[in-house]
């Protein structure tokens, strides 16, 4: 079966477009979307939360201008001095991992000197091992004087 569906698109005030879209007969969805109203395009487009404060007036000597700034000054101390911490904590944890690197190059170093003596005792062990046994097929074989006549 194939879906047939149809799309409008109306424009209002605030630069919304909402586009309607009919696939068989569920009816007409909206779906808003931003999009500049200038017909140049170029601007940016803006959510409907910011609209209508861009254009108010602020009284810098206003109450609430003076607790918006002090939240706000608060608010970027907090976030530097937790960026800071962040900072500090990644360079203590970089300093951490940098000395267990190093402990672990040490004990490499260690283990394969100790690898290196065991693999040197082994060697001369299998080497004189090989000396004292002879092998299978080199036997002497003693024959018995008495049975030799017969």
């Amino acid at each position: 079966m194939s879906k047939i569906s149809q799309q409008n698109t109306t424009t209002d005030v605030s630069g919304v477009s909402v586009i309607h879209t009919q696939a068989h007969s569920s009816g007409l969805q909206q779906v808003p979307q931003l999009v500049p109203v200038s017909p140049g395009g170029g601007g940016k487009a803006v959510p409907p939360s910011k609209q209508g404060k861009k254009n108010s007036f602020v009284d810098r000597n206003s109450d609430e201008y003076r607790q918006r700034r002090e939240r706000n000054n608060m608010a970027v101390k907090k976030s530097r001095l937790k960026s800071k911490q962040k900072a500090q904590d990644t360079l203590q944890r970089v300093n951490q991992l940098k000395e267990e690197n190093e402990r672990l190059e040490a004990k490499i170093k260690l283990l394969t000197k100790e690898l290196s003596v065991l693999k040197d005792l082994f060697l001369e062990h299998a080497h004189n091992f090989a000396d004292n046994v002879q092998p299978v097929g080199t036997e002497t074989t003693t024959t018995n004087p008495e049975n030799s006549g017969q």
